[in-house]
């Protein structure tokens, strides 16, 4: 699940994407300290022992119920439909080992459900060629 936050054409958006507690994070009996708002873009770490969550807010958020589909369709297609146009764009993921990067841009190649946003970027690139050769 996501919400945009923010409208405005920045050259930059910061989204954040975070993946489920792991079945190790799990059997461990760790807790899971993450919590998204959509609507304002916000992630709150909080442990159970905190009083006050610590805030962060970036343009869109997704948790872990987030689907492929939705991450490319909301985050990287507005992008590739700029490039396409003959503008500069970049997807950069960044973060820590074992944080969802790799799903997130690759995914499960084969898996229409699963694919990353770099499959869908070469079939959304590959089908726009199709439709107009002059591309």
């Amino acid at each position: 699940m996501s919400k945009k936050v923010s409208n405005k054409s920045e050259c930059i958006k910061v989204v954040i994407r975070c993946r489920p507690m792991s079945k190790n994070e799990i059997r461990d009996g760790r807790e899971c300290v993450v919590n998204m708002v959509f609507d304002k873009g916000e992630v709150l770490i909080q442990r159970q022992t905190d009083d006050v969550p610590k805030v962060f807010t970036f343009d869109t958020v997704y948790d872990w119920t987030s689907k492929q589909e939705n991450v490319f369709a909301e985050v990287a297609y507005p992008i590739i439909e700029n490039v396409l146009e003959g503008y500069n764009g970049t997807i950069f993921a960044y973060g820590q080992t074992g944080t969802g990067k790799t799903f997130t841009i690759s995914g499960v190649p084969k898996d229409p459900q699963l694919k990353g946003i770099m499959t869908r970027t070469f079939e959304t690139i590959f089908k726009s060629i199709e439709c107009d050769p002059k591309k």
